[in-house]
């Protein structure tokens, strides 16, 4: 009877025991939840967002965007003057020739000064001698007479859209068509349309325009190497700077990456355990790679852009010694967990402590270190743009100077482009060539 009271307590007491276990995990479970949901409500408010959603700039984003595919063409004319120009982004790089225009704009002569622009949409802009006209469809005619006192500009009744934007000295109509922007000393008007315009040759080219075909037989008849020249020496898009820039951001990271690798294989020797018995010495070694590898690169390029100046050297001693330290830690870990037989049969037979390390030693870890340094190698290769644009070298630059400006966002999706591609070539070349050092020809050639 004793024994049966005994063993009801105790399975009333389990039970017990589960179903406080379950109403913990229940509550658990259930607060989780709160607590996530507190986290993101702060979040919310200590970072702003409401502030950054009020400040955000929709329309400024939407030119970005339609800048990074398409390119603009001004048509400026000089109030003062009544000079009518044409470019390619406004710049003189992309200027057409005096008296040239493209077919959607009829330039004005001495018979008759007034040039006339057919938009797509059937909008029409005049450029006359004393006015300036929008015929705009579905909203009317809008006219403008700059001049000291202002731009002068009329409407039809009536308030006006939202897509005007109408002071005294200055007026901007913003539409599907175009951008018309009017001041008192100059008027321009932007079109914009789908591509990289000029990618290939400037306008002063003999070979822009012309077909792939065209070409092609240029190139067949010998004229390849002045097409070549035309295109490499491109103004607008500057192909030759561009590939030495890429070029820069390579050599950064090989330098960086290898020469850290050079650097810290003997040092991890004295942070590895089976190797440096000493404590003293070997936690100066780690510690100097904690201190190496703990401060990021950026913080490295900044130290040393003081020190030495900008350049692309400045960039890859960044990488270098903060890969220094990332290298010592992986690389002392890898001879930890060398197999120490071989190391024992070579001193077997003699072996110095050099050739012990030199031939038991380092072909066991060379697939890991290699793995490692080609890994690395790769990952640089980005950081390096981002390195090179704070140290004035390597696509990073180009990159940065192209996002200040916001005027040739084409050409930020030029680089950005670039650089995938260029990712996507190292990735796929240190794969290849981990292949080969770590598994060797698989064909036995």
């Amino acid at each position: 009877m004793t024994l049966h009271a005994d063993f009801m307590t105790a399975q009333i007491s389990l039970k017990d025991q589960a179903d406080r276990l379950f109403r913990r995990k229940r509550l658990t479970s259930l607060a989780m939840p709160l607590v996530v949901l507190a986290y993101l409500v702060y979040a919310f408010f200590a970072f702003d967002v409401p502030g950054l959603i009020d400040r955000a700039d929709p329309e400024n984003g939407r030119t970005l965007v339609r800048d990074s595919y398409s390119y603009k063409t001004h048509v400026t004319r000089d109030n003062r003057s009544g000079a009518v120009s044409v470019a390619i982004e406004g710049e003189r790089k992309g200027a057409y020739p005096e008296g040239t225009s493209p077919d959607w704009v009829a330039l004005g002569s001495g018979a008759d000064p007034v040039t006339t622009i057919t938009l797509d949409g059937g909008g029409v802009v005049t450029f006359g001698p004393d006015q300036i006209a929008y015929d705009i469809p579905g909203y009317g005619l809008v006219t403008a007479r700059p001049g000291r006192t202002g731009a002068n500009a009329s409407f039809p009744e009536g308030p006006l859209p939202e897509w005007i934007n109408a002071s005294k000295n200055r007026v901007a109509i913003t539409t599907d068509e175009a951008r018309l922007s009017i001041t008192r000393n100059k008027t321009e008007l932007f079109r914009y349309s789908l591509g990289w315009e000029l990618f290939f040759f400037t306008l002063d080219s003999p070979y822009h325009g012309m077909s792939v075909g065209e070409l092609a037989s240029r190139a067949i008849n010998g004229e390849a190497g002045a097409i070549f020249h035309d295109f490499w020496t491109n103004a607008m898009w500057r192909h030759g700077e561009v590939a030495w820039a890429l070029f820069e951001t390579v050599l950064m990271a090989f330098l960086g990456t290898f020469g850290a690798a050079i650097v810290a294989l003997p040092l991890a020797f004295l942070a590895a355990r089976n190797f440096t018995p000493l404590t003293l010495v070997r936690q100066l070694a780690r510690r100097l790679f904690d201190l190496f590898r703990g401060v990021d690169a950026l913080i490295w390029t900044i130290v040393l852009a003081r020190a030495f100046g900008p350049g692309p050297l400045t960039g890859a001693l960044a990488i270098l010694v903060t890969d220094t330290g990332s290298f010592g830690k992986m690389f002392s870990e890898a001879l930890e967990n060398v197999d120490g037989k071989q190391i024992e049969g070579l001193q077997s037979v003699g072996a110095k402590p050099v050739q012990r390390y030199r031939f038991g030693v380092i072909p066991q870890v060379t697939p890991v270190l290699l793995s490692q340094m080609l890994y690395f190698f790769e990952s640089n290769t980005r950081s390096a743009t981002v390195i090179g644009a704070i140290t004035g070298g390597g696509i990073g630059l180009l990159l940065t100077q192209a996002m200040i400006t916001q005027k040739d966002w084409e050409e930020v999706t030029y680089y950005i482009v670039l650089v995938v591609l260029l990712v996507f070539a190292m990735d796929w070349f240190s794969g290849w060539l981990r292949r080969k050092l770590i598994k060797g020809d698989e064909g036995g050639h």
